[in-house]
C-alpha cells in the first residue's frame, strides 16, 4: 500500500511540474489580442518607414537616397510581419483587409477592428518619428512646417503626387500598385502555386514591397495603403502643417484613400480567376501537383500532431507510474 501512496504521490507531483512549466496566456480574448498584434506591427513598419523619410529629407542626401526609403519600408513591413503574423496576420493596410474580406479570408465584423489598430499604430508611429527628428525638422525648414517647396517636410509622414500628376493618373497609379500589391500576396500565400517557403514569407513580402517601390514610386510614393497615409496626415495637420496637408495636390488626400482598397480587390480578383480557380484536382490530370503539395503540407500534418500528442505527457506519465505500481504490488512473491 505505501508503494501506490508513493506512485500516486510521484505521480501527482510530475503532473505540477507539468502544469507550472506552462506559459500564462494573460489574454484570452481573441479581438484584442488581434488589435494589440496589428496596432504593434503596424506602428514598428511605420517608425522605419518614416524614419528612412525623415533621414533622407532632413540630411539632405547626405544620409541616404530614394532606394534607401524603399529598403527602410520593404525590411519594415518584413519585421511587421515578424511581429505580429501569426496573431493577426500582419496586414498594416487596410486595402488589404478589405480584400481578405472581400474573398472571404476574413470576417467583416473584424474589418473595423484592423482598421482602427491601423491608424492607431500609423498615428503613432508618426508622433515617434516626428519626436525623433523634431530637431532635424526645424534645423532643415528653418521652422516654417511646409507642405510644398523646396523646404516642404510634409512629404516625409505622407504622400503627395509630382507636380506633374493629375489626380486621374494618380488615381490610376494608385489603383495599379495595390492591385500588384495583392495580385502577388495572393500567389505567395498560394498553398496550390509555388507560395514563399516555410519561414521566408515575411522576407518575400518585405521583397513585394521594395519591388513596388523601385518601380512604381516616382509619381506619388507608392501609398497603396489608406490607414499609412490617411493616419500620418491628421498627424500633420494638427502638430504644425495645418490644413493645407489636404488642400496640397488639388485635394490628393483622397485618393490614397479610395483608390487602393478598389486596386486590391481588382488585383486578388484577377489572380483567383486566371490562376487560382484552375489549379487541378486529384483526379484530375496534374495529379502529380497535388501529390507533390501533400508531400510538402505533410511535415506540418505531423508536426500537428506530435504537438496534440505532448499535450497529454502528464497523463501518460501518470498512467504509467500508477500501472507500473499495480503490477508490481499484485505479483505474487517468488
Amino acid at each position: 500500500m505505501k508503494d501506490l501512496e508513493q506512485a500516486l504521490e510521484l505521480g501527482v507531483s510530475q503532473q505540477k511540474r507539468f502544469n507550472a512549466s506552462k506559459p500564462k496566456v494573460w489574454l484570452r480574448n481573441e479581438c484584442v489580442r488581434v488589435g494589440l498584434a496589428e496596432t504593434l506591427c503596424t506602428y514598428i513598419m511605420m517608425v522605419f518607414g518614416l524614419g528612412s523619410v525623415a533621414q533622407v529629407v532632413t540630411g539632405q542626401g547626405a544620409f541616404g537616397e530614394y532606394l534607401s526609403i524603399n529598403l527602410g519600408f520593404g525590411l519594415g513591413v518584413a519585421m511587421g510581419v515578424h511581429v505580429g503574423g501569426k496573431v493577426s496576420g500582419a496586414h498594416m493596410n487596410a486595402a488589404v483587409s478589405f480584400t481578405m474580406c472581400t474573398f472571404g479570408r476574413l470576417g467583416w465584423k473584424m474589418l473595423p477592428l484592423y482598421v482602427f489598430a491601423q491608424l492607431l499604430g500609423s498615428f503613432l508611429a508618426a508622433g515617434t518619428i516626428y519626436g525623433v527628428y523634431y530637431d532635424a525638422i526645424h534645423e532643415f525648414c528653418g521652422g516654417n512646417l511646409s507642405v510644398t517647396g523646396e523646404m516642404a517636410t510634409a512629404g516625409i509622414f505622407a504622400t503627395y503626387p509630382a507636380p506633374y500628376l493629375s489626380l486621374m493618373a494618380g488615381f490610376l497609379d494608385q489603383i495599379l500598385g495595390t492591385a500588384l500589391l495583392l495580385l502577388c500576396l495572393m500567389a505567395l500565400s498560394d498553398q496550390r502555386n509555388k507560395p514563399a517557403a516555410a519561414g521566408t514569407e515575411p522576407i518575400a513580402v518585405g521583397l513585394l514591397v521594395l519591388l513596388i517601390g523601385i518601380s512604381m514610386g516616382r509619381n506619388s510614393g507608392y501609398a497603396i495603403n489608406p490607414t499609412r497615409d490617411i493616419a500620418p496626415r491628421l498627424f500633420t495637420a494638427v502638430a504644425g502643417w495645418g490644413m493645407e496637408v489636404f488642400r496640397a495636390g488639388n485635394g490628393w488626400w483622397w485618393v490614397p484613400l479610395v483608390a487602393p482598397p478598389i486596386g486590391g480587390v481588382l488585383g486578388a480578383g484577377l489572380y483567383k480567376v486566371l490562376v487560382e480557380m484552375h489549379h487541378p484536382h486529384v483526379s484530375e490530370p496534374g495529379e502529380g501537383l497535388m501529390e507533390e503539395f501533400d508531400e510538402e503540407t505533410a511535415p506540418l500534418e505531423k508536426q500537428k500532431k506530435i504537438c496534440a500528442n505532448t499535450c497529454t505527457i502528464p497523463d501518460l506519465l501518470l498512467d504509467n507510474m500508477l500501472s507500473m505500481s499495480i503490477a508490481k504490488l499484485t505479483k505474487p512473491d517468488p
